[in-house]
């Protein structure tokens, strides 16, 4: 089973707005003369661009006993077989991120929450969310659509 990840309204938005400002800034610096104002700015885009490369969510696949977080460079494997749990449960806004993003390019990194505790998080949409909790402790916060199907798929493989 394979579901992609959609971006919610305010992450689309805010993407493209943040892309938009800094490249006019670069723009407009670049055009001004100031070479090391440009070279910062050139800098802190392309580290904004490879961060969401590394870690934007793309779509979720459940297939062989794997679950596998799609990201544009890499694959994220969570096995089946190291999963304790699976809920829906989307975040609330009291979740404070720790470090990742929240929004640009979709919800990515560790954030905390009250009654959940740290998660690691690759989602679009809170409403397209369920937390997956391993063995081990960790936990992530995942989001694709048709989310409960997903999160009942991985339940039925917990079952096997």
């Amino acid at each position: 089973m394979k579901k992609s990840v959609s971006m919610s309204a305010y992450s689309l938005t805010l993407s493209v707005a943040v892309i938009a400002i800094l490249g006019a800034l670069f723009f407009a610096m670049y055009r001004a003369g100031h070479r090391f104002e440009y070279m910062l700015i050139a800098v802190f885009i392309l580290t904004l661009c490879a961060l969401a490369l590394i870690y934007m969510p793309l779509s979720l696949t459940l297939k062989n006993g794997v679950l596998t977080v799609a990201r544009p460079l890499w694959y994220k494997d969570i096995p089946v077989s190291q999963i304790e749990s699976v809920r829906l449960c989307p975040p609330t806004m009291g979740a404070r991120r720790i470090i990742g993003s929240g929004g640009f390019m979709g919800y990515w990194g560790w954030f905390r929450e009250g009654d959940i505790g740290r998660y690691f998080a690759y989602y679009g949409k809170a409403s397209d969310c369920f937390l997956v909790t391993l063995k081990n402790g960790r936990k992530y916060m995942l989001g694709c659509k048709d989310a409960p199907r997903m999160a009942a798929a991985i339940q039925s493989e917990l079952g096997k």
